[in-house]
């Protein structure tokens, strides 16, 4: 489990994440959804590490992220696995390089066993004969999947999803979105998944938490949002709705 408290985030003296307090359970998909500039982004760079919050703390099995050695720190970076949005594969490697590449950075395993676990993962996310192709022969779809074979290569203990399905069509976002919740629920996977789309909302979102101008607006189901009488999450939900009808 991974457990905020009191969080704060602060550029130029203006706060952007404000006091933030919420856990994100274990072999659960839990997202972080709300507007451009609400400050989802930054939250989810303070749990990962890649910023620093100013105030508060990020708990992961109730040991502080801030308290923690740089030595604690490097060994948990290991048991990170990390969805960009782009995906970020490396352009120059192929795919089964890209998937091997934490392996080569975080293990002592044999060549045989990176390889092993190279096409475990491949297989997993049902990509089979890539392993030679290069990420500009792969469709849209594919370099996700093998985005994730990449974060999951190392069998983490917590995934970091950050828009997973930008510039994916709907068929493939579903594809994706119930692959991400396949695994975590698997391997028993702390995830998180930052979001606007609301149809992956109401498809996988075993928790939800709206960050609202900073603030956490609001935690809760994909089914309690249904029945939520919060203005600016109904706003928020409902406009997103809108939006898909009208594209």
């Amino acid at each position: 489990m991974i457990k905020v408290e009191n969080l704060w985030k602060i550029f130029d003296g203006k706060p952007v994440i404000k006091n933030i307090s919420t856990y994100f359970n274990k072999g659960k998909t839990n997202l972080i959804i709300g507007q451009s500039g609400s400050g989802k982004t930054v939250l989810l760079k303070c749990i990962v590490g890649l910023l620093e919050a100013d105030k508060g703390h990020v708990y992961y099995e109730n040991e502080s992220f801030m308290r923690m050695s740089g030595n604690k720190k490097q060994s948990l970076r290991k048991e990170i696995g990390m969805l960009f949005q782009g995906g970020a594969l490396f352009d120059s490697l192929t795919i089964e390089d890209n998937v091997k590449f934490p392996l080569d950075m975080f293990t002592n395993y044999s060549k045989d066993e990176k390889m092993e676990r190279v096409n475990f993962c491949l297989n997993r996310v049902n990509l089979e004969n890539v392993n030679q192709l290069y990420p500009s022969e792969l469709s849209g779809g594919m370099k996700k999947r093998a985005a994730i074979a990449r974060a999951i290569a190392n069998n983490p203990k917590y995934l970091f999803c950050d828009e997973p399905n930008s510039g994916l069509d709907p068929k493939t976002a579903i594809v994706i979105d119930n692959l991400i919740k396949e695994i975590a629920e698997e391997y028993n996977i702390t995830t998180i998944i930052n979001t606007h789309d609301m149809n992956s909302v109401m498809e996988i979102g075993d928790k939800v938490a709206f960050i609202y101008k900073g603030e956490l607006w609001w935690e809760g189901s994909r089914n309690d949002i249904l029945h939520s009488s919060n203005e600016e999450l109904n706003s928020f939900v409902y406009a997103s709705k809108l939006l898909k009808k009208l594209k």
